[in-house]
């Protein structure tokens, strides 16, 4: 395993030092589609005066699954609970946390996919009939105890839906995928972030830190506080395109976003496995990396940008990805 990386989606605990979460769906920027339907569902439920259908979002991370949740929360003006699939172990835990739901709640449950199969039952009655059936007592003893609970809306959020339960997947009345953010949403994320912490940062450097944030505003939000750690020491707080350009060519990101671990994976494919096609087992092994790591963060930006395809018999490198290296390719000597 090797050092966090500076364009992984996932969450580090610095990111709370000042919250750029928006907090309605209006100061919400990109995933047009998701937010149109959103704001109708919500707004028919408020009109009925009903709890919200369960929604489950799925995409990616670092796209902005938890801030919507958060958002839909503020939007029917509500509390919102927020747990992750592995902290809860046992069906009492989700109970525990389930018993504490007012009427109209949010229960975001991040990275719902896992949670354990005995315990994702207990949210079949739960989301249906809103009961909570628990068993009590041991051996010839045991009994089941139905508990009541107030409608409420579970958020689910997920990076594999494949992995989902379909019991678990036809419950959700909403079920919505976010997509990778464009240049110019990024552009518009990237500026809103200066704006909070009070930088200035020139047009060019604001195109540039977006075009290397990978579609992803978590990423894009990291790099300018890195980008403005130098701007603050070289620069009187000023990021112009030169700063810019030097702290994240020092922070090892090139100019399509990718960093030494992209490069990695890839060089794995192509002298390891002369282009592929090779199993992602294979690459895990060879790069000591978990196969879901190399699924769920490595594998979608490259494969929506075009450096690697599947193929049913594996991964294969496409040419892109042998310019990104600066290797010569051979048409059809690898695919």
């Amino acid at each position: 395993m090797e050092e966090e990386r500076i364009v992984s989606p996932e969450v580090v605990e610095e990111e709370d030092t000042l919250s750029l979460r928006p907090q309605s769906l209006n100061e919400y920027i990109g995933q047009a589609a998701a937010k149109e339907m959103l704001d109708v569902y919500i707004q028919a439920a408020l009109k009925r005066n009903e709890s919200l259908d369960h929604v489950l979002l799925y995409g990616p991370p670092g796209l902005g699954k938890t801030t919507l949740a958060q958002i839909i929360a503020n939007e029917l003006g509500t509390s919102l609970k927020v747990i992750s699939g592995p902290s809860i172990e046992r069906s009492g835990d989700l109970a525990a946390v389930l018993s504490t739901l007012n009427e109209g709640d949010v229960l975001f449950i991040d990275e719902i996919h896992r949670l354990p199969r005995y315990v994702e039952e207990v949210l079949y009655s739960a989301m249906e009939d809103y009961v909570l059936d628990i068993m009590v007592g041991k051996d010839s003893n045991t009994k089941s105890i139905r508990v009541d609970l107030p409608p409420f809306t579970l958020v689910g959020a997920t990076t594999r839906f494949g992995d989902l339960s379909a019991p678990l997947r036809d419950r959700f009345g909403v079920v919505l995928r976010l997509e990778y953010y464009t240049l110019e949403e990024l552009k518009l994320i990237v500026s809103r972030t200066a704006s909070v912490y009070g930088a200035e940062i020139d047009t060019e450097a604001l195109e540039e830190l977006a075009s290397r944030s990978r579609g992803t505003p978590r990423i894009a939000n990291r790099l300018f506080r890195r980008v403005r750690d130098f701007a603050d020491v070289k620069n009187e707080g000023k990021i112009t395109l030169g700063i810019c350009t030097e702290a994240l060519s020092k922070l090892g990101i090139d100019k399509n976003g990718l960093d030494y671990t992209d490069h990695r994976y890839l060089k794995a494919i192509i002298y390891t496995f002369k282009g592929g096609p090779v199993g992602v087992e294979s690459i895990a092994a060879t790069i000591s990396e978990e196969v879901s790591t190399i699924e769920d963060v490595y594998e979608p930006y490259l494969l929506q940008e075009g450096y690697i395809k599947r193929s049913s018999r594996g991964r294969v490198a496409t040419e892109k990805a042998y310019k990104e290296l600066g290797i010569p390719y051979l048409k059809g000597l690898f695919a």
